[in-house]
């Protein structure tokens, strides 16, 4: 059996989202759909007005990669 632990990962801040996403050259609607999530929840992580499940800020970077690795072919 594999023991899994949480690893200490932790919501990210509202400011870690906002620049992400900016970096990715993503509207507030695009980073929402890559997480499937509506654009009023992206913007109330980006207000600070919610808090992004951690797997959600993990789904986002991996997909972000995957996005930035395919625009570089």
């Amino acid at each position: 059996m594999i023991n899994i632990e949480n690893t200490g990962k932790k919501h990210p801040s509202p400011e870690e989202i906002l620049t992400k996403r900016k970096e990715a050259g993503l509207t507030q609607t695009e980073a929402g759909t890559l997480v499937y999530s509506a654009c009023r929840t992206w913007q109330q992580w980006e207000e600070g007005n919610r808090k992004m499940h951690p797997g959600l800020w993990e789904l986002f970077n991996i997909k972000v990669s995957i996005i930035i690795d395919e625009k570089s072919l």
